[in-house]
């Protein structure tokens, strides 16, 4: 495992390095975490949501180094399925009541352990799945419970770079982040 990190990083603790490094899946929940929360409604009723574009890179980065990503969310709508769809995320559950039973379905289906997964979320109703990842990530403005059952914290809030940093991280810690920073001309 190559532990040598940009200068962007915090040095995390070798646990969640290690943690990181056995990362098959990033699961994500939406609201809070790939957005700010904010559901903003237009005048015909239609919903619409902030995306931050360096998650969006990140996410492709992950894809691209064979690394599944899948999205958690309880709420459905047309925004977060277009973007999913944009970015190519293959495995999209929406209106999910009980994230926990999705995350064991979706982790049979992809033939993986829970060690092999991490899991990030920003609130009660994702604190069942956060408790059974093998690398569980939330971001700074989460619900306390989260904070407590975390293994990593990101600087950044949800919507605003929170799961770039959990990609770069994933990234880091399978040693092929720095391959993908020379290859943009980052020395």
């Amino acid at each position: 495992m190559d532990t040598s990190l940009p200068v962007m990083f915090r040095r995390p603790s070798d646990d969640v390095l290690a943690r990181a490094a056995r990362v098959r899946l990033l699961a994500l929940d939406v609201d809070g975490v790939l957005t700010d929360g904010t559901i903003w409604y237009g005048d015909s009723g239609e919903s619409l949501k902030p995306f931050n574009i360096l998650d969006g890179l990140g996410l492709r980065l992950l894809l691209g180094a064979g690394i599944a990503v899948a999205l958690i969310t309880a709420r459905d709508s047309n925004p977060l399925r277009r973007r999913a769809a944009d970015l190519g995320i293959p495995h999209v559950h929406t209106a999910v009541n009980d994230k926990l039973a999705t995350w064991k379905g979706l982790l049979a289906d992809l033939q993986l352990d829970p060690t092999h997964a991490a899991f990030m979320g920003d609130d009660l109703i994702d604190l069942p799945v956060l408790r059974q990842a093998g690398l569980a990530l939330t971001v700074p403005n989460a619900h306390p419970a989260l904070q407590v059952h975390a293994h990593w914290c990101a600087e950044r809030e949800g919507g605003g770079g929170a799961v770039r940093e959990a990609c770069e991280l994933i990234l880091a810690a399978q040693g092929s982040l720095q391959a993908i920073l020379e290859r943009y001309g980052h020395a």
